[in-house]
């Protein structure tokens, strides 16, 4: 048996078995997400929490000014930051932005992996951000929410972080790109579905992992899922053969406007914003 036939055999056996080794939350978004659910939690606590990661917190502030607030007050501490957020968004939008910390490696082949995988899942979530700011403004779609997207754009494609995890012990199968990156089509949202249901997310993100690159789940509805695509396939995360046709569908659906949306200053001015934030 081949080495790529192997690993992939070994990671198909591991999540039948259930024993693959699924990536832990980071610890500052178990807090907040723990907190978040306490109803009389304060912003103020909140606020002393996300400033133990320096990192997160700066994240934070940078959000509360950024566009997608459309805050008129210049915001410079955490506490205001968590104010003008919400405490409601902030669980998903902090859990989000603490994602980064599991891409990471010891070894520098994976690193570059990983880096490049957190680049792309960031920008295309950046994306999906961005178009549902824009189609709530349009048609004030009362399940679409800025915080929900949020967390599912910078979730979906997690199942990536234990097939690189796991090919880092067998580093001769870097020798074939193409395979490394047929597992992660193949497998990725089966995994990423068991890590997001380990963690305790509720049935819509473990469905969205799961399902966001099969082309049979079509939904007719507009869903997350919609956005989470878009951005996919602006980033060239899903492979589509037409790019086009498949923007097309979204356009159909009264998502977008047009396919000359991408090119407009305006768009890009906001996308690239939205991309600072997590900087």
């Amino acid at each position: 048996m081949s080495t790529e036939n192997a690993l992939f055999t070994i990671l198909v056996d591991r999540i039948n078995s259930e024993t693959l080794i699924l990536p832990s939350l980071p610890e500052v978004a178990l807090k907040v997400r723990a907190s978040a659910d306490d109803p009389d939690i304060s912003s103020h606590t909140m606020a002393d929490m996300i400033a133990t990661d320096p990192a997160l917190a700066a994240r934070i502030i940078k959000l509360a000014n950024s566009n997608l607030m459309n805050s008129s007050v210049k915001v410079t501490g955490v506490n205001q930051a968590v104010t003008c957020v919400g405490l409601g968004p902030i669980k998903n939008i902090a859990t989000a932005m603490a994602m980064e910390q599991l891409f990471v490696s010891q070894n520098p082949v994976i690193k570059g992996y990983m880096d490049t995988a957190w680049q792309k899942t960031n920008k295309a979530a950046c994306h999906a951000m961005v178009l549902v700011q824009q189609f709530r403004e349009q048609q004030q779609h009362a399940r679409i929410n800025a915080d929900t997207i949020t967390l599912a754009a910078l979730t979906y494609n997690i199942g990536i972080v234990p097939i690189l995890t796991e090919a880092e012990k067998h580093p001769e199968v870097f020798a074939n790109p193409c395979f490394l990156a047929h597992a992660i089509q193949k497998l990725a949202g089966c995994i990423g579905a068991a890590t997001l249901t380990a963690w305790g997310f509720s049935e819509e993100f473990v469905e969205l992992a799961k399902l966001w690159c099969d082309p049979n789940y079509r939904p007719e509805d507009i869903e997350f899922v919609d956005f989470v695509r878009l951005g996919a396939i602006l980033e060239g995360i899903l492979q589509v053969s037409d790019k086009t046709a498949a923007l097309q569908v979204y356009v159909d659906k009264g998502i977008i406007p047009s396919h000359a949306l991408f090119a407009e200053d305006e768009y890009q001015e906001l996308v690239k914003d939205t991309y600072e934030v997590f900087l």
